[in-house]
Parts: C-alpha cells; sequence; structure tokens
C-alpha cells in the first residue's frame, strides 16, 4: 500500500477511536477525553457529525468502508482500532478487511494506531509465560487471524504510520457486558446467587481490569514518539494462581454487600459442546477452551520499563466495580 506523500500529520491531541461502543473502545475513548484529547467516534446509523454530551464527536461511518474511515481520521494523530465482529461471528470476513482500511488511514493521515491485542496469537509452545518475542504458533482459526491481523500492522509501520500493540488477559470492567466475566462466570443486572468457573482445576488464569487496560493505552500515547514504530507490550493485570481466586473476589464483594454467598459451580462446557453445532458464537467459544486449560500468563518486564509501572486496581475494589456496574450488587 503506498504512502500518500501529501497527507496532513493530524493534530497531536486529535484521535479516532474504532470501536467507541464496545468495552475496550469506550474506556479508552473515556480515557482519552479526560486527558484532553480531541476524540472522534465512528458509528453506524448517525445521520450527521454530533457533538454529544460526553463530549465525544460522533460520526456517521463503517469501519468496513474504507472512505468512511479514512474520511473520519483526517486531522487525528491517533486511530484507536478497538472494533471486533460481535459474538465472535464473522471473523474471517470482517477481521482482516477492518484493520486494512484502519492502516489505509493511518498511513493517509500519518497517524499511529493503537491495537489491543490477543493471548490468541500463542500456542501450547509459547506457554506459561508470554513475551513479546515469544512464537506465535496459533492451534485456532482466530490465531491465525490475528497473527495475520499484526503482521499486516507492522508491514504498515514501514510505509507512513507506527503501531503500538497492548496485549491482556481477560477484560472485566463495569462497562464491559462483553466478556467471560459478566457472561461466563456471573449474570449481569442479576444478584449473584452462584459463580461459574471455567478453568480446570488448579490452572492459573490472567485477568485485566479494563479501566487498567485503558490507562496503560492512555500512558503509552503520551510517550509513542519514543517508541519504536511497531511497539508491542504485554500487561500482567490480575494473575488468578489457581483459577478461584477471581471467584473468591466475586464472593468478598457479594458479603461485603450483606448478601448471602453465592455457590461455586463449574462452568457448564458439556453444554456449550451439545448446542455448538447449532449456534455459531457457542461453536466459536467452545474452540477457546484451550485458554481454560493450561495457564497463560504474561510478563510485563518490557511495559514496566517504558512507564515505570503498570497501572493497576488492587483485584477486590476492581470486582466490587465491576460488580456494581453490571447491576449485581448495590
Amino acid at each position: 500500500m503506498a504512502l500518500n506523500k501529501s497527507r496532513n500529520i493530524g493534530s497531536s491531541n486529535s484521535v479516532l477511536v474504532l470501536g467507541a461502543t464496545g468495552g475496550i473502545g469506550g474506556e479508552v475513548a473515556r480515557q482519552l477525553r479526560d486527558a484532553g484529547w480531541a476524540v472522534r467516534a465512528l458509528r453506524r446509523g448517525e445521520s450527521r457529525p454530533t457533538e454529544r454530551n460526553d463530549g465525544i464527536s460522533w460520526v456517521q461511518g463503517d469501519a468496513m468502508n474504507r472512505d468512511d474511515v479514512v474520511a473520519a481520521a483526517s486531522g487525528c494523530a491517533v486511530i484507536v482500532h478497538a472494533v471486533n465482529p460481535p459474538g465472535y461471528r464473522r471473523w474471517a470476513e470482517l477481521v482482516l478487511p477492518m484493520i486494512d482500511n484502519t492502516i489505509a488511514a493511518a498511513q493517509a493521515h500519518g497517524a499511529t494506531i493503537v491495537l489491543p491485542g490477543t493471548v490468541y496469537n500463542y500456542g501450547p509452545d509459547a506457554s506459561p509465560v508470554l513475551r513479546e518475542d515469544s512464537p506465535q504458533h496459533p492451534q485456532t482459526r482466530k490465531g491465525a487471524i490475528r497473527v495475520e491481523l499484526e503482521r499486516r500492522l507492522q508491514a504498515a509501520t514501514s510505509h507512513g504510520c507506527r503501531a503500538i500493540v497492548v496485549r491482556a488477559g481477560n477484560y472485566f470492567g463495569p462497562k464491559v457486558g462483553n466478556s467471560w466475566f459478566a457472561q461466563g462466570l456471573i449474570e449481569p443486572g442479576q444478584p449473584v446467587t452462584s459463580i461459574k468457573l471455567p478453568g480446570d482445576q488448579g490452572v492459573g488464569h490472567q485477568w485485566s481490569y479494563l479501566p487498567d487496560v485503558a490507562r496503560t493505552m492512555v500512558q503509552l500515547l503520551e510517550r509513542r514518539d519514543a517508541l519504536e514504530p511497531f511497539a508491542s507490550f504485554h500487561m500482567s493485570g490480575h494473575w488468578d494462581a489457581d483459577g478461584k481466586q477471581m471467584a473468591e473476589a466475586i464472593l468478598r464483594a457479594t458479603q461485603r454487600r450483606g448478601s448471602a454467598p453465592p455457590s461455586l459451580r463449574a462452568f457448564p462446557w458439556w453444554l456449550v459442546t451439545l448446542a455448538s453445532p447449532f449456534v455459531v458464537t457457542l461453536r466459536e467459544l467452545r474452540e477457546m477452551r484451550y485458554l481454560w486449560r493450561q495457564p497463560v500468563r504474561m510478563n510485563n518486564a518490557r511495559l514496566k520499563a517504558v512507564l515505570g509501572d503498570e497501572p493497576h486496581t488492587p483485584l477486590d475494589e476492581a470486582v466490587e466495580a465491576t460488580l456494581l456496574g453490571l447491576g449485581c450488587i448495590k
């Protein structure tokens, strides 16, 4: 893809967020706004560009339409690529075209792309501790697509844009409805009467509190000019060493609010297996079960070398805020 040599370099505090209606995109957009950035967000269904009461400029457009993305990014120094197909569906059709459109917009305007990375890129040979230079040999379709996505992103940094990848564990947070925490462990909007455990007994798992992930991205953006053109970072988040510490934090939060202690139950993987031939989302979910059967932990030494420390909210505080936001406690 050729660089447009007549591009306009974006304003240093202007950013376009793709996926701002989702969990990570919305959180990054709000934190950038609060940090003084001029935030623009692409959204389908708007009749015209509008300035909302939330301080974010919402612009009509579709991340699958290259012209929409290039136009929306005009004047922006940063593009946050936080858009994904909903419910794991149509990854093969949508994921790579969307990143290609973001790359085209970044090259046209000389922008830095920020990407929330995934652990799907890695296979068992990289476990149990993942570093930025760990081999990426995925054993799933989604993992192979994410590897190709990042390959294209890295290649594009030779042609006029820069990129920052921030990889973290399973998200949880007050405004994250589409997550393992909200859809696997508990029931949003309901008192917590039981907690389901997706992992095999004794297998560790890594979680990341979404406001901490967004804060990390904001801090890295403040230092973007000092980073290499393609910069990848891992977050350590909250390490659940035996697969039960997150559930125990939920239990403590509910008891502090005077609720009866919820029961602990195994996640019904058998039901997912049974229904997966008929439900696309469950079929895609089942493909990722390996992440609950082996420990996958990320080393954040490189991130700490740049930031000094990783933004980190204590687990009990983060879990209580999440349950409040999801309407599970009052």
